[in-house]
């Protein structure tokens, strides 16, 4: 596999984690028995892990490493947050909380994939 095919791979499980995310929030908030299924509880965890992968093999391969660039700084820390507040979406204890952090962690995912395409950690200025 060559870098750029990796690169597709990783831009490919950004967009299904987030799909999936995008999903899985809808139900949430509908209250839907879809959540307990198990392709739904298992898919995500394995797309989540692949793109993790391919991030540390896109660091690897380029060089290019978090605390020494500051965009993938940037993406490091959001994902982190983005961790945290998509748990709150899908584990909170109350509908409010669940939904402030799924809108707050479609944002956090949205600033991430905008620094991803810029490549600075301010990608609205």
């Amino acid at each position: 596999m060559d870098y750029f095919a990796l690169k597709h791979f990783h831009m490919t499980c950004a967009a299904l984690s987030g799909g999936l995310f995008l999903l899985r929030g809808g139900w949430m908030m509908l209250g839907s028995d879809m959540l307990a299924r198990r392709w739904v509880r298992t898919l995500p965890h394995l797309v989540d892990s692949l793109l993790l992968a391919s991030a540390i093999g896109l660091a690897a391969w380029s060089a290019q490493y978090p605390f020494e660039q500051p965009w993938l700084t940037a993406k490091v820390v959001a994902l982190v947050a983005y961790i945290l507040l998509g748990t709150l979406a899908l584990k909170g204890p109350t509908l409010r909380l669940r939904t402030a952090g799924y809108l707050a962690a479609l944002a956090t995912f949205g600033y991430i994939v905008a620094v991803a395409v810029t490549k600075n950690p301010l990608p609205f200025t």
